[in-house]
């Protein structure tokens, strides 16, 4: 189903009929909105996509409405006097405010991402590239991430399209979550915003603080919920639970629980998990020697750390206020102990391609079976390397 999906239920649609307005943004100049929306996203002499740059933004911010719930929504853009406007009907009067604020954070990007090149740390493939598209204001989790796959903006213009998030908002279905409310959960910051080659990562490992300003900006603005609750974030990978740990000074393993305060009175329950697409690499056979066994187990234990992530990250934004040790104690129990059988299952059909017949054959293997039990015990697995 499309990432673009509007979320149907009916509180957000009874917002939007109730106050619905037709409000004009002021984006800023021709050339901050061209650097913050990353313009033109893949020009080559030939134009991937041969869009203006008013059809550009009208793009991502088309994006964001319907994710947040706003079906009837139109965006039109228009430049005057090299400013360019924003206007959006079918929104609340207030929906302006998040918008700028995501584009006065991407100014503190810029100004970061300008700095690293000056210093001769900026390589030739890489694109800042802001969070563009996500949901503004109906938003249900965020996830603290690395960096943006470059394909994200060079291909499909949508950073939510991504082996990455495809996956997670698999996991986040497989747990009560309806596909098409999945990206109210996922509003993403990522610590590096430079859209990059998958092989970036330890490079960007160092650079991190070329984007301090922009990164807690980011993280005080998009953790603060409509109703005044702290939004629930995941921490997604060993780069990004030690940046928890550098810049809140908060321990986060993968199944971890932080508190950290990023502005005053505002307490985020923050939750260490592994990187979504660390599974194929702790899967890879290739790292145990070719052996097929203990890559399995390796998979089979991701797997049930990942769906208890995914379960804890489901019931803290659809339901504000639990608690969330208790929550993720619950989690735990489901996916490594009652349902043991069934993240074998998706282990084997999501991971390893085999039919959903064939990975309840595999799963009922005494070879498999005797692995299942494991899920719940600390095991070595191969160093993070996303």
């Amino acid at each position: 189903m499309s990432k673009l999906a509007v979320l149907s239920f009916a509180a957000l649609a009874f917002s939007a009929a109730t106050h619905a307005a037709d409000i004009d943004v002021q984006l800023g100049s021709t050339e901050r909105v061209t650097r913050l929306f990353a313009y033109p996203n893949n020009c080559n002499v030939i134009c991937f996509r041969d869009w203006t740059l008013e059809q550009t933004v009208e793009h991502y911010l088309t994006q964001s409405v319907q994710r947040d719930g706003y079906s009837t929504a139109k965006v039109s853009v228009k430049r005057d006097n090299d400013k360019v406007y924003a206007h959006i009907s079918g929104v609340p009067k207030d929906y302006g405010q998040p918008l700028k604020a995501l584009l006065d954070a991407g100014d503190l990007a810029y100004n970061g991402a300008s700095k690293l090149n000056t210093d001769k740390k900026w390589s030739y493939n890489w694109y800042l590239f802001l969070p563009l598209g996500m949901a503004l204001e109906n938003r249900k989790s965020v996830e603290l991430l690395h960096f943006p796959p470059d394909y994200s903006l060079t291909q499909a213009q949508d950073y939510l399209e991504s082996a990455t998030t495809d996956r997670w908002a698999t996991l986040l279905t497989v747990n009560g979550i309806a596909a098409d409310q999945t990206p109210a959960y996922q509003t993403i910051i990522d610590i590096a915003p430079i859209a990059a080659p998958s092989n970036a990562g330890s490079t960007l490992e160092g650079l991190y603080d070329y984007f301090n300003d922009y990164q807690t900006t980011m993280v005080k603005e998009v953790t603060q919920g409509t109703s005044g609750a702290a939004l629930p974030m995941v921490a997604f990978g060993a780069p990004v639970r030690n940046w928890i740990k550098t810049q809140y000074g908060q321990t986060v393993g993968v199944l971890g629980l932080a508190t950290i305060t990023p502005a005053a009175g505002t307490k985020v329950p923050v939750l260490g998990s592994n990187h979504p697409s660390y599974i194929w690499y702790a899967a890879d056979k290739d790292n145990y020697d070719g052996d097929e066994a203990k890559a399995d187990a390796a998979g089979l234990k991701v797997m049930g750390q990942d769906l208890s992530a995914a379960c804890w990250q489901a019931g803290m934004g659809s339901k504000p206020g639990t608690d969330p040790s208790t929550l993720l104690n619950q989690c735990t129990q489901t996916w490594q102990v009652t349902q043991k059988e069934q993240t074998c299952e998706l282990f084997y059909t999501s991971i390893r391609n085999l039919s959903p017949a064939d990975a309840e054959k595999k799963c009922e293997t005494p070879a498999i079976k005797s692995q299942l039990p494991q899920l719940k015990v600390p095991m070595p697995l191969p160093a993070e390397a996303v």
